[in-house]
């Protein structure tokens, strides 16, 4: 029985041409996909740090903005009104002195400031994707006295 089962075997090695090779495709297809998980994980993880960095810019430059108020305005009626040419101005001050391209944009009431950015990858350039863009907007409104809890 075992030499039949041998003498089988023999056969189909024969016939199949044995299975050598078969795992280098294996090992070379996992690599591949495990280079692209790897490569998904840490440019992720670095558009991710980008846009919570530009959010930060953003947010602190409306804020810079809203505090350009019409002086004239709040003086004589007690309104907290901005200078939207001033507020506009400052807000895009504040993204020179941090090193970003944005656009900043004012009303009498709010400051709007967005960033976009374009971060190169690491790994997943390895697979073509060269560039990640990430975006971030953040609103500021210039308010008077205390709304609600501190």
């Amino acid at each position: 029985m075992r030499q039949k089962a041998r003498r089988l075997l023999a056969w189909v090695v024969r016939r199949t041409g044995g299975d050598s090779g078969q795992v280098t495709a294996f090992v070379i297809v996992l690599s591949v996909t495990l280079v692209a998980v790897a490569g998904l994980v840490l440019d992720a993880g670095l558009a991710l740090a980008a846009k919570v960095q530009a959010l930060d810019v953003a947010q602190a430059a409306a804020r810079a903005g809203a505090q350009e108020l019409d002086l004239y305005a709040y003086r004589t009626g007690e309104t907290a009104r901005l200078n939207p040419e001033r507020a506009a101005a400052t807000a895009r001050g504040w993204l020179t002195s941090a090193g970003m391209d944005g656009t900043a944009t004012a009303t009498a009431t709010t400051v709007t400031v967005s960033i976009n950015r374009t971060t190169h990858t690491q790994l997943l350039q390895l697979i073509g994707v060269r560039t990640l863009h990430v975006s971030a907007s953040a609103t500021a409104t210039a308010v008077q006295g205390v709304d609600g809890p501190i």
